[in-house]
């Protein structure tokens, strides 16, 4: 299938789908008259990669296992869970930061409103 079939399957923009051809994560073949040309299971493929970036993860990160991912369940890939690891620790990181800020937001109404 061309890249505009692909967008409209997946609802991904086609800059969307360039671009993560660029990054690796998505393969397409070029015919004589210059257009990609996607297997059928690049719909599954960018599906996938879809899912992971809503769990914020970076193309990188989703480079680093998807081919594992898209041959075997997520649980056989050993590559998942440190990177999942990561995220969450990044996550705690910025809700205990937006914890004290949201702390000393308060406090600083309080302060206004007391005065």
């Amino acid at each position: 299938m061309r890249i505009g079939e692909l967008s409209t399957r997946t609802g991904v923009s086609i800059r969307s789908l360039r671009y993560y051809e660029q990054q690796k994560l998505l393969t397409s073949v070029r015919e004589a008259n210059g257009y990609r040309e996607y297997s059928p299971l690049a719909e599954e493929q960018v599906r996938t990669i879809q899912f992971y970036l809503t769990l914020g993860l970076s193309t990188e990160q989703i480079a680093s296992f998807l081919t594992c991912v898209l041959k075997n369940k997520e649980a056989f890939c050993e590559e998942v869970l440190p990177i999942y690891e990561q995220k969450l620790k990044e996550i705690d990181d910025q809700i205990h930061q937006l914890t004290q800020i949201k702390s000393n937001l308060e406090d600083r109404i309080r302060s206004i409103q007391i005065s």
